[in-house]
């Protein structure tokens, strides 16, 4: 694959041809025919992983770390390895920061985020080489002294395990040094907090006008993804005489058939959906039209509606409504129905959403009274099969152990129809016309 010259004055070059087909030299100079041949091997090495695009093998890694800068230098000339001005911790994380075109305006907000992490802890002049799984673990101590949440300790070591594995791929390290770092974000049933209908009543009171009740009533009843899903959501997804509303999701339109689902039109979400309906100018295109500025911070201003509404801040805002619903919906669906509903896996449903409440305990109870321990029921049961045809009372009526939960019905509005509303067309333009 690779081949050694020999010059008359001594001097050695190691021809090869490239992943991109064209011949290269590599000039070693006055070199011995031993070491020719060892680098020999190491570029033979090295143009299998470039035309492949796999890592090179553990040695040949360890051989590129403890190059001297000329001989890195001409091997990056006949590009082999990334020039050494993009091995420092650093420099390798702003380019691949800058060349990652293809994630959205959130993930490179968290890679910034990281970013600046690594730069406080290592400095600008750190080489990627010399980071150890030592320093690995003493950089994610450093995220926890500074107060980070555990799941955002856990992201962001899965980011810098994410740079650096870039890194082995491009040749510049041999080994990942956060490879051994938990990465993976577990559920903490501490910030779990299940919204109530009261309170979620109290709170679509307090709402300073009809967008933002909307915005609340489709985190609530809705289980959207905020604000992502809310922003997306068209008129045209709302089919009022299907009674079905069809979501966006741009969290999981990257997986094949995650690019959106549709959900019920819930009683709950009728009213609130309505509201915004009549207020639009006719042609309006999206239904939440007054937050969209990527700037508005909704967890804030949500912050101060529900203290407004008397109550107090629950931890994870948004994540706490959906998943609210979505443990109120599996008690009267399918999971497998739900999990279609909210657009999640019924393993992430279970792992980071689903709730247990006070009502399960409450109703748990009820449905299970304390048996008189001096009683044996089996005896009790024979002498009730042995005596006559009385039919033996129970000692609870069975209705007690049904779900006092009540479904939301809409009232008819005269001249709109049973359910509230006249079937609509996609346009809105065209419904108010028809109007």
């Amino acid at each position: 694959m690779a081949s050694i010259t020999r010059e008359p004055n001594g001097r050695r070059t190691i021809q090869f041809v490239g992943a991109d087909k064209k011949r290269r030299s590599l000039r070693l100079g006055k070199v011995s025919q031993r070491t020719a041949s060892a680098v020999k091997v190491r570029v033979e090495h090295l143009v299998v992983a470039a035309i492949t695009g796999d890592a090179v093998d553990d040695e040949t890694a360890r051989w590129l770390t403890g190059l001297d800068d000329v001989l890195r230098d001409k091997l990056s000339a006949v590009g082999l390895v990334a020039k050494r001005d993009s091995a420092t911790v650093a420099g390798f994380v702003d380019r691949y920061v800058s060349a990652r075109t293809d994630v959205k305006p959130g993930t490179r907000i968290m890679y910034r985020q990281t970013r600046r992490n690594l730069v406080d802890h290592f400095g600008q002049s750190t080489l990627l080489r010399d980071v150890t799984p030592g320093d690995a673990d003493e950089w994610r101590l450093t995220l926890i002294r500074q107060g980070l949440a555990p799941a955002t300790v856990r992201r962001r070591c899965g980011i810098a395990k994410q740079f650096f594995r870039a890194a082995v791929r491009r040749r510049l390290i041999p080994a990942n040094p956060f490879d051994d770092l938990a990465v993976a974000v577990q559920a903490n049933p501490a910030r779990e907090y299940f919204v109530t209908r009261d309170e979620a009543n109290s709170i679509l009171e307090a709402c300073p006008d009809a967008q933002w009740r909307l915005l609340f009533a489709l985190s609530r009843y809705g289980g959207l993804r905020c604000p992502s899903e809310h922003l997306r959501l068209l008129w045209e997804d709302v089919d009022w005489a299907t009674s079905r509303i069809t979501i966006h999701s741009p969290k999981t339109e990257h997986h094949a058939g995650g690019e959106g689902r549709t959900i019920p039109l819930f009683p709950e979400l009728v009213h609130p959906l309505y509201e915004v309906f009549e207020q639009a100018e006719p042609g309006t295109e999206y239904v939440i039209t007054r937050y969209r500025n990527t700037n508005a911070n909704l967890r804030t201003q949500l912050n101060r509606i529900i203290k407004r509404a008397g109550l107090r801040p629950w931890p994870k805002l948004f994540q706490n409504l959906r998943s609210t619903r979505e443990t109120e919906l599996a008690e009267q669906w399918p999971i497998h129905v739900v999990c279609a509903w909210l657009g999640n896996s019924q393993a992430v449903a279970a792992k980071h959403y689903l709730q247990v409440t006070d009502e399960h305990f409450e109703r748990a109870a009820v449905a299970n009274p304390v048996q008189n321990p001096v009683q044996n029921p089996a005896a009790t049961s024979r002498t009730a099969s042995q005596g006559s045809n009385e039919t033996h009372a129970k000692p609870y009526d069975c209705n007690t152990l049904r779900d006092n939960a009540t479904v939301c019905t809409c009232t008819e509005v005269p001249g709109m129809g049973p359910r509230g509303f006249e079937p609509r067309t996609s346009s809105l333009s065209a419904t108010r016309s028809a109007n």
